[in-house]
């Protein structure tokens, strides 16, 4: 997968700050129960198995602080998720898209509805009986589209079940833990902004790196209008005092 995005790391090398594209790995089995896969500073992950289509999902089990956040990933209720998320501060597990939902929104048959979202994910009449055997201190619902049309019948089958703190996920929300109090709220974002500098310097291209290159096919069909790259960076090395030479063409 690493070497996968080799040609994506080209791209930013020298342009943005390329430290966080490179990977520490470190395997674990997906059968492990409780395992401690990172330990930190006072932060401990644990991963429990998750189920979903095949073997190999997890689910997370992070401890800071006498604090505890649980995150389910695609899963059906489970015996390990009901030991170790037993009592978090905060558990989102996944809540599908209600099945009548499935039938008259998405176009779903009935069978295949029941089986998709009781069988392959979690229904949200079947979250909530997660959440009232669990008890978390706030439980969070996701894995939905949610909006005006769609909310009222997640709402209404988690319902069923479960009667505790409850928030419907949604992009931006935020959740301010302590031991005294949880506050749901959402981020004031502003999409229309120019990206930010980097904070920290410009990792500079490494040349040890396996280089992506263009095969000569396609560089065959660049048309480099010399003429005009001169202007340009003629016009830029004056208004800013440098003297960057144009590249050759090739």
């Amino acid at each position: 997968m690493q070497e996968m995005l080799y040609w994506d790391v080209d791209t930013r090398m020298g342009n943005t700050n390329t430290r966080g594209l490179f990977w520490e790995v470190t395997e674990f089995d997906y059968r492990a129960v409780g395992e401690i896969i990172y330990q930190e500073n006072g932060v401990t992950i644990r991963s429990i198995p998750a189920i979903h289509v095949f073997d190999g999902p997890v689910s997370f089990i992070l401890e800071w602080n006498d604090l505890k956040f649980a995150y389910s990933s695609d899963t059906f209720p489970n015996s390990w998720w009901a030991e170790w998320a037993t009592d978090s501060d905060i558990a989102i597990h996944e809540a599908f898209t209600a099945l009548q939902d499935l039938v008259d929104k998405q176009g779903f048959t009935p069978g295949a509805a029941l089986n998709v979202g009781t069988q392959i994910h979690t229904s949200p009449a079947q979250f909530g009986k997660v959440m009232a055997q669990t008890n978390p201190r706030m439980a969070v619902a996701y894995h939905f589209f949610n909006d005006f049309d769609t909310a009222p019948n997640v709402l209404r089958d988690i319902r069923r079940s479960y009667d505790g703190p409850l928030a419907l996920a949604i992009d931006y929300m935020v959740f301010n833990v302590t031991a005294d109090d949880i506050k749901v709220r959402m981020a004031a974002i502003d999409e229309d902004i120019w990206p930010m500098p980097s904070t920290i310097p410009l990792v500079p291209p490494d040349v040890s790196l396996r280089r992506v290159d263009f095969s000569d096919f396609i560089r065959g069909g660049r048309i480099v209008h010399q003429d005009v790259l001169e202007t340009v960076y003629a016009e830029i090395n004056e208004r800013y005092g440098t003297s960057i030479p144009v590249p050759p063409a090739r």
